[in-house]
């Protein structure tokens, strides 16, 4: 062989063998056997999902697990682009700082990119992870609490040193993929300063210490572009009546929520406040029991104008509604935001934050929704967790996939039941008694006792027509 011939077999042979290295290591699972890691970052050069591919429509017929059915995003319904009435959003602290750990077990889940550890390395991992899985589930919005993307430090100003290392992380992931928060939170229950709630605590110096936590996670949100903020008031309640003074501790939650609302506008943050409800658990009542009690209290204090409400579908039915219920009491009283997509099961006693896949539950969700005009600024977060025997990385995209295609069946279903409209009739004709010239002056507050009382006395006796429960409910399943 000639020097030329072989010069020219070496080059090709190195071209070759560079194509192969870097095809190996864009497909690299990034998991602590991999050897993929950069030993000077800490970091992965690899993909975290290397077998998921970027999931798809591919509609009903498809038998693929790793497609939508269902949900086709940039499909036009009802006005909208599908994906505009979603507004899905990826719980960073279920999918991925979620253990499968529960009251009677340890943990069963450890991702391949896990090593054991709750440091700022392994908290960028998570990061660079967590905007992976979004991109190949077509996801563009997220939601976090403060501490479960960066850990505590010693001091509350090690700790903002640690958020805000992780944040500007997330920031550039953020403008890589054009990914945003769809809202923030503080995380103000698991710490055992919090054993007796934040803004509700009996000790002062806790109390001061939640407003500093809230302070820090409104700026975060607010510079990653968030579009809403949450609280969830996990111990904002009591135990015992006995040793609590609970119009004191109601007066310091007003004061605490009336002191996020002044800072919110003082740092220009135009995101929607929430409030999301919940009875019980981990205390044994909290103040924001339900959409109604929250409603109370923030006419109460004067809040109605600043907050809006979350609303979880399983906490709506540990309070005893469906999540129907505590939606439509939300929208009728221009209080719906968001919804925190969850369902739990009426054998379990707990929030077991399940992801929705009842097709009915999903369709009267979506009833809601669309009555309400859609929920932008709000969306549909998944703040749901897989099941603790499901281990498989596999198992994280097929849950979501589940919970997307539900809700997007759901509201194919209600524009089926828009267009028949045999059930907005018989709604409409169960009232019609109201559209006479007695029932507009009832509804315009002038029926007076003694007008109503003459009307009785000439009419007699009233007749009472059938609800049509029955016919409402095939109505309804006819759509499923």
């Amino acid at each position: 062989m000639k020097g030329a011939e072989l010069l020219l077999l070496l080059v090709v042979a190195s071209s070759l063998c560079l194509s192969a290295a870097i095809a190996a290591q864009q497909t690299c699972p990034a998991d602590l056997d991999s050897k993929c890691g950069d030993a000077a970052s800490g970091d992965w050069e690899g993909e975290f999902f290397p077998g998921i591919p970027k999931i798809k429509y591919e509609g009903p017929s498809s038998k693929n697990p790793l497609a939508y059915k269902w949900y086709n995003a940039e499909e036009v319904i009802l006005g909208k682009k599908m994906k505009d009435w979603m507004r899905f959003s990826v719980a960073f602290w279920h999918t991925f700082r979620g253990t499968g750990g529960d009251p009677f077990g340890a943990p069963t889940k450890s991702w391949p990119w896990e090593d054991g550890t709750n440091s700022l390395d392994m908290a960028k991992r998570r990061m660079r992870a967590h905007f992976e899985f979004m991109e190949k589930l077509g996801v563009d919005r997220w939601c976090f609490h403060d501490r479960d993307i960066a850990p505590d430090g010693k001091t509350l100003t090690e700790t903002n040193k640690n958020l805000d290392e992780i944040v500007e992380l997330a920031k550039k992931l953020q403008e890589e993929t054009n990914i945003k928060p769809l809202w923030g939170t503080a995380q103000l229950f698991m710490h055992p300063r919090y054993m007796h709630g934040a803004a509700t605590s009996p000790e002062v110096k806790v109390y001061a210490y939640g407003a500093a936590q809230v302070k820090k996670a409104l700026e975060v949100t607010h510079y990653l572009g968030g579009e809403n903020y949450v609280f969830w008031g996990g111990r904002e309640g009591y135990q015992t009546l006995l040793n609590t003074d609970m119009k004191r501790e109601l007066d310091h939650l007003a004061n605490f929520l009336q002191a996020a609302v002044d800072y919110k506008k003082k740092i220009g943050f135009n995101g929607t406040l929430l409030i999301e409800p919940k009875p019980q658990e981990p205390t044994k009542h909290q103040y924001d029991w339900d959409v109604a009690t929250t409603f109370s209290f923030l006419q109460k204090y004067g809040l109605t104008g600043e907050f809006k409400i979350n609303v979880e579908c399983n906490h709506a039915t540990l309070s005893g509604h469906s999540c129907h219920h505590e939606l439509e009491t939300a929208r009728i009283n221009g209080l719906l935001g968001n919804i925190d997509a969850n369902t739990g099961d009426p054998q379990i006693g707990w929030d077991t934050d399940q992801f929705l896949t009842d097709i009915s539950e999903a369709t009267l969700v979506m009833s809601s929704v669309v009555k309400n005009g859609g929920l932008a600024p709000g969306g549909f977060n998944f703040d749901a967790k897989l099941r603790r025997e499901s281990t498989d990385v596999e198992d994280m995209f097929l849950a979501h996939i589940s919970g997307m295609d539900t809700l997007a069946r759901g509201l194919r279903n209600v524009v089926k039941l828009m267009e028949d409209g045999s059930l907005d009739e018989l709604v409409r004709k169960r009232y019609q008694s109201f559209d006479s010239e007695i029932g507009a002056m009832i509804e315009a507050g002038k029926g007076d006792f003694e007008t109503l009382e003459k009307k009785v006395l000439e009419w007699g006796e009233p007749i009472v027509p059938s609800g049509k429960q029955e016919l409402a409910e095939i109505l309804f399943q006819a759509a499923l």
